[in-house]
């Protein structure tokens, strides 16, 4: 697993070892990212369910002014953090181990853009975008990704934000939000 492009292009990251953390597909992230390429720069990342940081890591290389990576196991966040330090990017990120409801709680500054790859099937993007929502946690013009697996259904709005793709990918699906979109 490597950086795909920006300042840390090129730039292998280390993963989970085990089957309870699934890393993002490489097509699937230069998908998801090249859908959002010139609207990444200067944005507030989440990335929710972090795993081993990957995609606001990505996010970061591409100009993203800071990203908060939230994942409740201390060993991904040792492995966001040594994958942080290698992309030389730790001084633009804010790391957290803790339950993603409650950094959602905890937290009052609104997000750009949400990147979402819970484990699949248990109903956790609903979930988030939901509390991300009604927490008021949500940016003007945000994008918000998630990444499911391709027999889960995901709402087609959330208040004011409107599904405006949704690709399949194998057995993986990315679904794009947007606020204020037909």
């Amino acid at each position: 697993m490597r950086v795909i492009t920006g300042s840390a292009r090129g730039v292998r990251l280390d993963t989970l070892e085990g089957a309870s953390t699934r890393p993002t597909v490489e097509r699937v992230k230069e998908a998801m990212f090249s859908s959002i390429q010139f609207e990444v720069p200067g944005r507030r990342v989440l990335d929710l369910f972090a795993g081993s940081g990957q995609l606001g890591i990505e996010a970061l290389s591409r100009g993203a002014r800071h990203a908060d990576f939230v994942d409740s196991s201390r060993q991904a966040v040792t492995v966001i953090t040594g994958n942080l330090r290698r992309c030389e990017l730790e001084n633009k990120a804010s790391v957290f181990c803790r339950e993603w409801q409650s950094h959602l709680a905890g937290t009052t500054v609104p997000y750009d853009l949400v990147l979402l790859d819970p484990p699949y099937g248990k109903g956790l993007c609903e979930a988030a975008v939901q509390m991300l929502s009604d927490r008021g946690l949500l940016a003007k013009n945000v994008i918000v990704i998630c990444e499911t697996g391709d027999k889960e259904s995901v709402p087609e709005r959330f208040g004011a934000l409107t599904v405006t793709r949704s690709t399949r990918y194998g057995t993986i699906r990315l679904t794009t939000y947007r606020e204020g979109q037909p």
